[in-house]
Parts: C-alpha cells; sequence; structure tokens
C-alpha cells in the first residue's frame, strides 16, 4: 500500500498571523431585519457542558456538547448618528444618556454635562439627513463571575428603516437590553472572538508540520526547504515557519441556541477558572472560539437556515474539580 504524503497540515487562510489589535472583536457587517431590534448582543464564556435534548429517529434522547455564556443585561449609553460622505459613513453625534455609569469611566472618558433631551430635540428636526442609527452599548462585568470592573464598550446596529431605529433607540436610551430581547431558542447565530492564546510557536505547533526522522541533519521539528532558489526569498505565507500562534480573532458561521432562561446555573463547585453563573445566560451547541472569561460577540447569522425547534430534557452539571 502506498504510503500517505502529508507535508503540511493546517490552514494557511489567516495571513499574517498576528495577535489580535483587541481582547474583543467587533463584526463589521449584519443581516437585514425588518423589526426595529438590535441585531447582535454579547456574553461572556462560562465554559462547556453536555445537555440532553429530544432526539430524531431511533434515539429519543441525544447528549450534545454546549457553550454555557453568560449574557448579563446591556446598557445603552448613548446613540451613535452617521451621515454619507465620499469615503462612506462618518460618525456626525452622539447622544449621551444622562445616567452615564461609573465603571464606563475606567473604559472611556464620559462628558461631564449631556444634555440629552436638548440634543434629541435638535437632530428631530434634522433627522432625514442622517444615513444610520447605531446604539452605544456596554457590559456589565460585575453581575458575572468572572471579577472584572471594567466594561467593554461597543455599538450594536439596529434593523429596520431610519425612523424606526430613531423610535427604538430613543426609547432604550440609558436603558438595558436583554438577551431574550434579541434572541430566540432555536436561533442560528454567527459567534467571534479571540481564541486563546499560545505565544511564540515552531512549525509543528503551529501548522502541524511532519517531524523529521532522527537521521535528518540539524534541525527536526523544522520544514525541510524554505523554497525555491528563485525568487531569492523567503515568499510570506507560504512557508511554514515559527511565530504567534492563537490570541486571533476568529468567526463561526450557524451555531444553534439550545436554551436562554435566568437564574443559577452552576456546577458543583463552580465553573472551572470562572465561578458561578446566576443571572442570564446562553447555551450554545458545539464550542465556540476563546478561552475561559473572553466576551463573546454574537450576531443574527447571515446566512442561517430557518430556526428549529429544540426541546433540552436536562443540562448536565457535574462537578467540574472532582468535588
Amino acid at each position: 500500500m502506498a504510503k500517505g504524503h502529508k507535508p503540511v497540515s493546517g490552514s494557511r487562510a489567516y495571513w499574517p498571523r498576528k495577535r489580535a489589535k483587541s481582547i474583543y472583536a467587533t463584526f463589521r457587517s449584519y443581516p437585514e431585519l425588518e423589526d426595529a431590534l438590535p441585531l447582535g448582543f454579547a456574553g461572556y464564556k462560562a465554559g462547556m457542558t453536555q445537555l440532553i435534548v429530544s432526539g430524531t429517529g431511533k434515539f429519543s434522547e441525544v447528549v450534545v456538547p454546549a457553550t454555557v455564556l453568560e449574557c448579563p443585561p446591556l446598557v445603552v449609553c448613548g446613540i451613535v448618528l452617521y451621515k454619507k460622505s465620499h469615503d462612506g459613513l462618518n460618525t456626525e453625534t452622539v447622544v449621551w444618556a444622562d445616567n452615564i455609569s461609573k465603571d464606563l469611566e475606567r473604559k472611556t472618558k464620559t462628558p461631564k454635562k449631556t444634555e440629552t433631551s436638548k440634543k434629541l430635540e435638535e437632530i428631530e428636526k434634522k433627522l432625514d439627513e442622517f444615513e444610520d442609527i447605531r446604539l452605544l452599548v456596554h457590559t456589565q462585568p460585575r453581575e458575572t463571575g468572572i471579577g472584572k470592573k471594567k466594561p467593554e464598550l461597543f455599538e450594536l446596529e439596529l434593523g429596520s428603516e431610519l425612523k424606526e431605529k430613531w423610535e427604538y433607540a430613543k426609547q432604550k436610551l440609558g436603558g438595558t437590553i436583554s438577551v431574550k430581547d434579541v434572541f430566540k431558542e432555536g436561533e442560528y447565530v454567527d459567534v467571534k472572538a479571540v481564541t486563546q492564546g499560545k505565544g511564540f510557536e515552531g512549525p509543528v505547533k503551529r501548522f502541524g508540520v511532519k517531524i523529521r526522522p532522527r537521521k535528518h541533519e540539524k534541525k527536526r521539528r523544522h520544514v525541510g526547504n524554505l523554497g525555491p532558489r528563485n525568487v531569492a526569498r523567503v515568499l510570506p505565507g507560504k512557508i511554514a515557519m515559527p511565530g504567534q500562534h492563537g490570541f486571533q480573532t476568529r468567526t463561526e458561521y450557524n451555531k444553534k441556541i439550545l436554551k436562554i432562561d435566568t437564574g443559577e446555573l452552576t456546577p458543583k463547585g463552580g465553573w472551572l477558572n470562572y465561578g458561578e453563573v446566576k443571572g442570564d445566560y446562553l447555551i450554545i451547541h458545539g464550542s465556540v472560539p476563546g478561552p475561559k472569561k473572553r466576551l463573546v460577540m454574537l450576531r443574527k447569522g447571515v446566512r442561517a437556515p430557518e430556526p428549529q425547534p429544540v426541546e433540552v430534557k436536562k443540562v448536565l452539571l457535574h462537578s467540574q474539580q472532582g468535588v
């Protein structure tokens, strides 16, 4: 039987493999939606477990792997209005809420005088001049088990037309948005997060190249050749070389939401390297990028199939620490 030939295994689709600029990701695009609702949300990764769900065919019950995300309500601290220019959308103005959380000062500078009602009236008169309206929201890490105070700040796009977006934004300004307001059970979502960092790694770990036999000269955990004589340089992205591995932004599509609920969901001894989940949480089928405590961005699926109802019979909460 012929010997298999596998000199390199691993994706070269992302290049250059540099560290992410921010520890939490943001979506650049969102699907269109007729209702004036947020098109995304965010949650902290608590860990993975297993769920017993209703099966099909000869299996009445099926055990599936799942990821638990703790999703405290997002605080709407502002409204961002955009105008169209020759080089795309540009931020025209930001309307801040009157009741800005003190924790937000840990993240960014906040205005001392907001004059919210006055700004809302001025914008109302010239609303047709704007191209898009988005919500400026921040997380509430104090309500989670990660032991953190500094919130994350990002924008959320809204569905529907401009006037409906404006009415929804005015209504939510200074309030909160729950995960139940955005997603439903059985819906498919896209997840985006920064993967677990592994530092500087060699080509065997980074790209999966084969370890050379012991009789080869010089190095064993190394590629055999860096390329042809001409062009007389190492082509970037074509040769497996050592470098940064992990801590890179990745997106995974069509993750099914198995359960959305509120209350305590903690195994005996707590979630390993996380703590306890006591508030709103969301359970997603399968794994998501990132380590424990990492902020995971969620978006309504841009190419998602129709929602499929799922019946969760039990969430397995065995101890993760052997207690």
